[in-house]
């Protein structure tokens, strides 16, 4: 008697490709790297700064400080959430564009950042808002083909 065993994958018509998995593991390492940016920032010592960059960063005020705190941790846990196959995953992932917009406004509209950094400055901030909404994007599709849930 020969009995074979499906695969698991065949089991649940919802599992996610091997892309998935790629993906979610990439945007773990990317959130990780902004949380870095983040504790590098709140620990940086700028007195070695050039005048402009030490004025720009000990101007920043505590609530643009807070936003960059969500964003980078907001974002960690929907990838975490990604990777667990959880819905709420988009929901952090919002919260964490809300927290790059929050933030980056203080470095746009309200401190002297482009003066500061000139537009080179805002390359890596635009590719950061960019991502966020990629990963929002990305989460709802999951949830709609329902490898979330």
């Amino acid at each position: 008697m020969n009995v074979q065993v499906p695969e698991l994958a065949s089991l649940n018509s919802n599992a996610p490709p091997k892309l998935f998995w790629v993906i979610s593991a990439a945007s773990l390492l990317w959130n990780l790297a902004g949380s870095a940016a983040f504790l590098a920032q709140i620990t940086l010592d700028t007195s070695a700064l050039p005048n402009a960059e030490r004025a720009f960063y000990e101007s920043v005020p505590a609530w643009a400080t807070i936003a960059f705190g969500v964003a980078v941790f907001a974002g960690v846990l929907g990838s975490v959430g990604l990777l667990l196959r959880r819905h709420w995953a988009i929901m952090m992932f919002i919260v964490s564009l809300l927290g790059i917009v929050v933030q980056n406004s203080h470095a746009i509209f309200i401190g002297d950042g482009f003066e500061v950094f000139g537009a080179a400055g805002f390359v890596l901030p635009f590719f950061i808002l960019i991502a966020a909404l990629a990963l929002i994007g990305y989460a709802r599709r999951a949830a709609r083909r329902a490898w979330i849930g």
